[in-house]
């Protein structure tokens, strides 16, 4: 059964959300950052990213930095950009980029759930990271952005949020990458307490995005514990920031890859010896791969069309059919020498939102070699990976549009 729980979300009055909102912390680097909350001192980046205050030699892990948050989280509560909600609630979210339109439940979810394995989770986290979000979390005292979860279809919990959406929306706004953002708040503690009951009769969540911050939640929790000798188990740290989407409604984009050499090969040498696990086909154009186990290649200026063979191809094997997994294993590995993607620094893993001009900019500029465009995987493959207690390769999923941060916040204390 997947517990979810009501919260009292610090979030930001209406005529200030579209100020403060922001894309989450993963999505740019600190340059970035820096432009995106250029002139905004209510921008969220400055509680998600507080190493934009500091100057730009210290280090993004440095203490100084987790303690920045903290002041600049207590100045938006002090000035009132962010207040407190006086009754726990559930909070209705929904997303419109283009013709994709997406509508989940905020809720605080589990961190027994997900260290029991009731949330399924289908990637290995890295060490660092991980202690980078304990650290922000623990010095905020809170979970600053919510992690992205789907689940089964359940056709009545679903009829609730869509007669919560006819209502009047909270928040209404178009953030400036021109996606959608409203949000409802659910206070009816009827429709609170049958939400409740329903997704307890759920067997599973799955994380989509945000394994860091998942796992960040229970190390954060232990501390906590740890340090309580009244510990109870229904404090605000046993549970943490979710949205929780239907699994029909979600879209995949796919993660791309790009490469900074061709490991002491030329491109013909490169090429000649791909042929044997691949076909490959110049193209004139683009390469956007339109079904599984095809793949395009940017390499010198031309575009290719990669085919798997089918001899590369175990179509048994849940994770070595992904074709992450048949480009690592049978490329990236074998021929450029790629074998821990996780920690290998010469590869680069580029979101599918930024298309293939992103892949064409980088190889261009001459830092990088050569880059491929993927089939995203799908939400069958991801629930049927996970199920079987299966981890996918890094970088295998990227879910868009990303949930906006600052809209809601759940405090531990």
């Amino acid at each position: 059964m997947a517990i979810i729980k009501p919260f009292r979300a610090l979030r930001p009055p209406k005529d200030l959300v579209e100020k403060v909102s922001a894309l989450p912390y993963d999505v740019m680097n600190v340059e970035e950052a820096c432009a995106m909350a250029a002139g905004n001192p209510n921008s969220f980046l400055h509680i998600s990213r507080p190493e934009i205050d500091l100057s730009p030699e210290i280090d993004p892990h440095d203490e100084s930095v987790y303690l920045q948050g903290k002041v600049n989280l207590g100045e938006f509560i002090r000035n009132g950009i962010v207040a407190k909600d006086d009754h726990d609630c559930f909070y209705v979210y929904r997303q419109r980029m283009g013709s994709i339109s997406q509508t989940g439940l905020v809720v605080c979810a589990s961190v027994d759930d997900y260290q029991s394995g009731v949330i399924k989770k289908h990637e290995h986290t890295r060490a660092d990271k991980e202690e980078d979000r304990v650290k922000h979390i623990d010095y905020l005292d809170a979970n600053d952005e919510p992690v992205f979860y789907l689940s089964r279809s359940c056709a009545e919990a679903e009829g609730i949020i869509e007669g919560v959406t006819n209502g009047p929306p909270e928040y209404d706004f178009v953030a400036g990458d021109g996606v959608a953002h409203t949000a409802w708040i659910i206070a009816d503690q009827t429709l609170i307490d049958r939400l409740i009951v329903l997704f307890a009769a759920i067997p599973k969540l799955y994380v989509a995005d945000g394994h860091h911050r998942s796992a960040a939640a229970g190390r954060v929790r232990e501390l906590r514990r740890d340090k309580n000798p009244a510990h109870t188990g229904f404090e605000e740290y046993n549970s943490f920031l979710t949205v929780v989407f239907p699994e029909n409604q979600l879209n995949i984009m796919p993660y791309n890859r790009a490469v900074k050499d061709l490991n002491g090969q030329s491109a013909a040498e490169f090429i000649t010896r791909m042929e044997n696990s691949f076909e490959v086909l110049p193209s004139p154009a683009p390469v956007i791969p339109a079904e599984r186990h095809q793949f395009g290649m940017y390499l010198d200026g031309r575009w290719y069309q990669l085919h798997a063979r089918p001899a590369i191809v175990n179509e048994n094997d849940t994770v070595g059919r992904l074709d992450v997994s048949i480009l690592q294993n049978s490329l990236l590995a074998p021929l450029l020498g790629i074998i821990n993607p996780r920690t290998d620094q010469r590869i680069h893993f580029v979101g599918g939102i930024r298309g293939t001009d992103e892949l064409v900019k980088l190889v261009d500029s001459g830092e990088y070699a050569v880059a491929f465009a993927l089939h995203p995987t799908s939400i069958a493959e991801l629930i049927e990976l996970a199920d079987q207690d299966q981890i996918m390769p890094p970088k295998s999923t990227w879910f868009e549009p990303k949930l906006r941060s600052g809209l809601f916040v759940h405090q531990l204390s």
